[in-house]
């Protein structure tokens, strides 16, 4: 089993592409950086506050039924759009600060900006992998898979630019690289996105839970194995 540190699911389009069209432009706000327990209701009364909201959704994952950490409110003032900007952007709500900015309609190049990591140090941090690339450009999202029962890294995350061109340099820069604390190189490959229905199946095994009839070390680490083989097919990657 493992746990995805981030805010976003394996195969979810960027919240960038899921903006608002170009009539929308100053009413339509992405907020990333939600708390993972946040409710429907509750961001709609946050954001509430500021003004009249046409419509409000707090994204979740299709198949887990999971908070994404992110989501979108349509105001019918442009006014009280920028307001909401001004008044909640970097707001701290429990452990996360939120991130309030206009939604951009989706485009060429904002597209196909995902990275698949593999090889990273076991001991690097989801704050560390922002930091190694965001030398490259602006970081929508970030997330670093971690084993359920030991907590320890897998050595596997995920980046996803603002734009496809930021993930190309990244992955020109760093793929083959060792970075700080690491003893082999780091693959850095584009994320393919699998199928609805491949994803499915793929994801389903993703999150059932583990056999209990074969506890030993063994059985672990053919589920490591297993998991690991379960993301190469999902993405494409060879690690």
């Amino acid at each position: 089993p493992i746990v995805l540190l981030g805010t976003v699911c394996l195969n979810c389009p960027s919240p960038m592409q899921t903006g608002a069209a170009t009539d929308d432009s100053k009413t339509n706000l992405i907020v990333n950086y939600l708390p993972q327990n946040m409710t429907q209701e509750e961001f709609r009364s946050l954001f509430g506050s500021i003004g009249e909201i046409e419509s409000c959704k707090l994204v979740r994952d299709k198949i887990t039924g999971q908070s994404l950490g992110y989501g979108f409110v349509n105001y019918i003032d442009p006014k009280d759009a920028e307001k909401a900007i001004n008044t909640l952007n970097g707001l701290r709500l429990q452990t996360k600060t939120i991130k309030v900015s206009y939604a951009r309609p989706s485009s060429a190049s904002i597209r196909d900006a995902n990275l698949y990591v593999s090889g990273l140090p076991k001991t690097m941090t989801q704050k560390e992998l922002e930091q190694l690339f965001s030398q490259y450009g602006r970081i929508i999202t970030s997330r670093i898979l971690v084993d359920q029962v030991t907590g320890v890294s897998r050595g596997v995350g995920f980046i996803r630019f603002d734009k496809r061109i930021e993930a190309e340099e990244a992955i020109k820069g760093l793929n083959g690289q060792k970075p700080s604390g690491a003893t082999e190189p780091i693959t850095v490959k584009f994320a393919n996105n699998p199928s609805q229905k491949s994803s499915q199946a793929l994801l389903s095994q993703l999150y059932q839970s583990p056999n209990r009839r074969y506890p030993g070390p063994l059985h672990h680490q053919a589920q490591r194995f297993r998991l690991d083989n379960l993301l190469n097919m999902a993405y494409g990657v060879k690690r």
